[in-house]
Protein backbone atom coordinates (compact mmCIF):
# COMPACT_ATOMS: atom_id res chain seq x y z
CA UNK A 1 0.00 0.00 0.00
CA UNK A 2 2.80 2.37 1.01
CA UNK A 3 4.58 1.24 -2.14
CA UNK A 4 1.47 2.30 -4.31
CA UNK A 5 1.54 5.63 -2.50
CA UNK A 6 4.99 5.97 -3.55
CA UNK A 7 4.52 5.01 -6.70
CA UNK A 8 1.96 7.80 -7.26
CA UNK A 9 3.74 10.45 -5.89
CA UNK A 10 6.37 9.80 -7.68
CA UNK A 11 4.68 9.67 -11.36
CA UNK A 12 2.45 12.77 -10.76
CA UNK A 13 -0.81 11.00 -10.38
CA UNK A 14 -3.28 11.45 -7.33
CA UNK A 15 -5.88 9.16 -6.95
CA UNK A 16 -9.19 11.13 -6.09
CA UNK A 17 -11.01 9.86 -2.99
CA UNK A 18 -14.41 7.97 -3.85
CA UNK A 19 -17.92 10.12 -3.20
CA UNK A 20 -21.17 9.46 -2.62
CA UNK A 21 -23.42 12.34 -2.10
CA UNK A 22 -27.07 12.29 -2.00
CA UNK A 23 -28.46 15.00 -4.18
CA UNK A 24 -31.85 14.67 -3.20
CA UNK A 25 -33.87 12.17 -1.75
CA UNK A 26 -38.08 12.00 -1.68
CA UNK A 27 -40.99 10.25 -0.82
CA UNK A 28 -41.70 7.86 -4.24
CA UNK A 29 -44.95 6.53 -2.64
CA UNK A 30 -46.53 6.01 0.71
CA UNK A 31 -49.77 4.82 1.28
CA UNK A 32 -51.43 4.05 4.99
CA UNK A 33 -54.56 2.14 5.27
CA UNK A 34 -56.49 1.36 8.19
CA UNK A 35 -60.36 0.09 7.71
CA UNK A 36 -60.87 -0.45 11.06
CA UNK A 37 -58.80 -0.28 13.86
CA UNK A 38 -61.18 0.40 16.50
CA UNK A 39 -62.72 -2.94 16.05
CA UNK A 40 -59.65 -4.79 14.65
CA UNK A 41 -57.58 -3.58 17.90
CA UNK A 42 -60.91 -4.73 20.23
CA UNK A 43 -60.42 -8.38 18.69
CA UNK A 44 -56.58 -8.48 19.87
CA UNK A 45 -58.18 -8.01 23.45
CA UNK A 46 -54.95 -5.25 24.42
CA UNK A 47 -52.27 -7.58 22.99
CA UNK A 48 -50.21 -6.07 20.45
CA UNK A 49 -51.51 -7.04 16.68
CA UNK A 50 -49.22 -9.95 14.88
CA UNK A 51 -46.86 -7.16 12.45
CA UNK A 52 -44.78 -8.35 9.24
CA UNK A 53 -42.44 -6.08 7.68
CA UNK A 54 -40.94 -6.35 4.31
CA UNK A 55 -37.86 -4.54 3.08
CA UNK A 56 -36.90 -4.20 -0.77
CA UNK A 57 -34.06 -2.46 -2.20
CA UNK A 58 -34.03 -0.81 -6.01
CA UNK A 59 -31.95 0.80 -8.26
CA UNK A 60 -31.18 2.11 -11.65
CA UNK A 61 -28.50 3.88 -13.33
CA UNK A 62 -29.48 7.76 -14.80
CA UNK A 63 -26.10 8.30 -15.65
CA UNK A 64 -22.43 6.88 -15.30
CA UNK A 65 -22.44 8.90 -11.79
CA UNK A 66 -25.97 9.44 -10.70
CA UNK A 67 -28.13 6.47 -9.53
CA UNK A 68 -31.65 6.47 -8.25
CA UNK A 69 -32.18 4.17 -5.26
CA UNK A 70 -35.49 2.67 -3.86
CA UNK A 71 -35.68 1.53 -0.39
CA UNK A 72 -39.07 -0.07 -0.23
CA UNK A 73 -40.93 -0.89 3.71
CA UNK A 74 -44.42 -2.85 3.35
CA UNK A 75 -45.91 -2.98 7.10
CA UNK A 76 -48.90 -4.86 8.12
CA UNK A 77 -50.55 -5.11 11.63
CA UNK A 78 -53.06 -7.63 11.92
CA UNK A 79 -53.97 -11.45 11.75
CA UNK A 80 -55.48 -11.69 8.54
CA UNK A 81 -59.18 -11.02 9.62
CA UNK A 82 -58.82 -7.89 11.38
CA UNK A 83 -56.57 -5.69 9.85
CA UNK A 84 -55.33 -2.88 11.93
CA UNK A 85 -53.37 -1.18 9.07
CA UNK A 86 -51.43 -1.76 6.15
CA UNK A 87 -48.28 0.82 5.22
CA UNK A 88 -46.55 0.76 2.41
CA UNK A 89 -43.25 3.61 1.61
CA UNK A 90 -40.97 3.75 -1.34
CA UNK A 91 -38.64 6.11 -0.01
CA UNK A 92 -35.87 7.52 -2.65
CA UNK A 93 -32.87 9.34 -3.53
CA UNK A 94 -31.17 10.64 -6.32
CA UNK A 95 -27.35 9.52 -5.43
CA UNK A 96 -23.37 10.94 -7.10
CA UNK A 97 -21.19 7.41 -6.91
CA UNK A 98 -18.00 9.13 -8.14
CA UNK A 99 -14.04 7.56 -8.18
CA UNK A 100 -15.01 3.66 -7.53
CA UNK A 101 -14.29 0.77 -9.05
CA UNK A 102 -17.15 -0.17 -11.24
CA UNK A 103 -16.77 -3.92 -8.85
CA UNK A 104 -17.26 -1.39 -6.12
CA UNK A 105 -20.37 0.46 -7.26
CA UNK A 106 -23.02 -2.15 -7.36
CA UNK A 107 -22.30 -2.54 -3.40
CA UNK A 108 -22.29 1.00 -2.98
CA UNK A 109 -25.98 1.20 -4.88
CA UNK A 110 -27.56 -0.92 -3.24
CA UNK A 111 -26.06 -0.96 0.86
CA UNK A 112 -24.67 1.80 0.96
CA UNK A 113 -27.69 3.95 -0.73
CA UNK A 114 -30.47 2.24 1.61
CA UNK A 115 -28.26 2.55 4.65
CA UNK A 116 -27.79 6.24 3.99
CA UNK A 117 -32.29 6.54 3.71
CA UNK A 118 -32.71 4.47 6.36
CA UNK A 119 -33.31 7.05 9.56
CA UNK A 120 -35.44 9.23 7.13
CA UNK A 121 -37.87 6.19 5.84
CA UNK A 122 -38.16 4.53 9.64
CA UNK A 123 -39.23 7.99 10.93
CA UNK A 124 -41.70 8.46 8.08
CA UNK A 125 -43.42 4.92 9.26
CA UNK A 126 -43.05 5.91 12.89
CA UNK A 127 -45.12 9.33 12.23
CA UNK A 128 -47.78 7.60 9.61
CA UNK A 129 -48.60 5.04 11.64
CA UNK A 130 -48.79 7.01 15.11
CA UNK A 131 -50.76 9.58 12.98
CA UNK A 132 -52.78 6.62 12.03
CA UNK A 133 -53.52 6.61 15.54
CA UNK A 134 -51.99 3.21 16.81
CA UNK A 135 -48.53 3.35 18.65
CA UNK A 136 -46.11 4.50 16.19
CA UNK A 137 -44.38 1.88 14.47
CA UNK A 138 -40.29 2.16 15.42
CA UNK A 139 -38.44 -0.37 13.04
CA UNK A 140 -35.28 -2.01 13.82
CA UNK A 141 -31.94 -1.53 11.93
CA UNK A 142 -31.70 -3.82 8.83
CA UNK A 143 -28.51 -6.02 7.66
CA UNK A 144 -28.30 -4.27 4.39
CA UNK A 145 -25.11 -6.27 4.06
CA UNK A 146 -27.13 -9.54 4.79
CA UNK A 147 -29.84 -8.21 2.41
CA UNK A 148 -27.48 -7.63 -0.59
CA UNK A 149 -25.94 -10.97 -0.04
CA UNK A 150 -29.27 -12.76 0.08
CA UNK A 151 -30.50 -10.62 -3.29
CA UNK A 152 -27.28 -11.66 -5.28
CA UNK A 153 -27.87 -15.29 -3.96
CA UNK A 154 -30.77 -15.57 -4.92
CA UNK A 155 -30.27 -13.66 -8.26
CA UNK A 156 -27.03 -16.34 -8.87
CA UNK A 157 -29.48 -19.57 -8.55
CA UNK A 158 -32.11 -18.52 -10.99
CA UNK A 159 -29.63 -17.79 -13.50
CA UNK A 160 -27.97 -21.20 -12.58
CA UNK A 161 -31.23 -22.91 -12.89
CA UNK A 162 -32.90 -20.98 -16.47
CA UNK A 163 -29.03 -22.15 -17.72
CA UNK A 164 -29.65 -25.72 -16.60
CA UNK A 165 -32.91 -25.92 -18.32
CA UNK A 166 -31.15 -24.53 -21.46
CA UNK A 167 -28.99 -27.47 -21.37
Amino acid sequence: MAEEKKAAAASGATAAAPSINILTQFIKDLSYESPNPAVALAKMQGKAPPMNVAVNVGGKALSDTDFEVDLAIEAKAGDGEAVVFNLELVYSAIMKVENVTQEQLHPIVYIEGPRMLFPFARQIVSSVTGAGGVPPVLLQPIDFVGLYRQRMTQIASEAASKESKTN
